[in-house]
């Protein structure tokens, strides 16, 4: 195990979360507050703490974590996925039972663009006759 910080970056739509993880006992701040405070809601909350639950190591580490852009459930699961990488980074053995979760896997999905000569993104103007 190596006792120096890990850093690791996750992504989720256009939100961004980078990760510094260092051994200590349990403490998680995202943006210079609690995350019962940032994320507020309690199933983002344990979507973010995922990684740390799986692999029995919430109370061994301290996370500091800066995240901007997107949604606050796009920012849960970018905190998710930049833990995630960290802690692979800090044991490979770590890294079979994230794989099989999903948890080291970036969701491709992205918001389409807007066409031209439609109202939304697939939704066409009501068509009149007069």
């Amino acid at each position: 195990m190596v006792d120096t910080q890990q850093h690791a970056v996750g992504t989720r739509k256009r939100a961004v979360a980078k990760v510094w993880v260092k051994p200590g006992e349990g403490k998680l701040s995202v943006n210079g507050k609690t995350i019962e405070e940032y994320l507020k809601r309690a199933d983002l909350i344990m979507r973010a703490y995922r990684p740390l639950e799986l692999t029995g190591t919430k109370e061994k580490y301290d996370i500091k974590v800066r995240t901007n852009g997107g949604g606050v459930a796009a920012q849960a699961e970018a905190i998710s996925l930049a833990i995630s990488r960290a802690l692979v980074k800090i044991s490979s053995e770590m890294h079979k039972p994230l794989k099989d979760k999903g948890l080291l896997t970036r969701d491709p999905r992205e918001k389409e663009r807007m066409k031209y000569g439609l109202a939304k993104r697939r939704k066409s103007f009501q068509w009149t006759k007069r």
